[in-house]
């Protein structure tokens, strides 16, 4: 089993499509919980993704239920990527099988799914300022997450 990217209901298709792109490149699946903010053909997603959107493995799940139901039947750890995470994401000790789940742009994850969540993640930022991009700020961690588990 290798890393997993998640988003939960994404309102920006741009930053989807990148994360696509970047899951594509590295080898990774990327697991879309439902309602994005844009539909799956959405012209910003595809043009982010570029070409190698036929490349990436895309896995959509209804509702977060059923990515919980698929992660279960995985045993794969849930590890969330938030600006209240505890632990700065280079001092987290990645697994191999880790499911890494980034929040939604405009208001990040509810409080039933930081409960849910086996470990929760942040990167560390100057004092002051809010959040990362999305896309950036998953790319960093996967980055890190890739690093420890001897990925590509």
């Amino acid at each position: 089993m290798t890393l997993a990217l998640a988003l939960y209901e994404p309102d920006i298709a741009q930053n989807a499509g990148t994360l696509a792109r970047a899951c594509a490149c590295l080898g990774l699946s990327l697991h879309i919980i439902e309602p994005a903010g844009f539909p799956a053909g959405d012209a910003g997603f595809r043009r982010a993704g570029m070409d190698y959107l036929d490349r990436a493995a895309i896995l959509r799940h209804a509702s977060f239920a059923r990515f919980e139901e698929w992660r279960r039947s995985e045993a794969r750890r849930l590890v969330l990527c938030t600006t209240r995470g505890a632990v700065a994401h280079t001092a987290f000790a990645f697994a191999p099988d880790d499911v890494l789940l980034l929040g939604r742009e405009s208001a990040g994850v509810p409080e039933a799914i930081h409960a849910a969540a086996n470990a929760r993640i942040r990167v560390p930022q100057v004092e002051g300022t809010r959040s990362l991009n999305v896309a950036l700020a998953g790319a960093m961690i996967l980055g890190e997450a890739l690093r420890q588990t001897g990925g590509i």
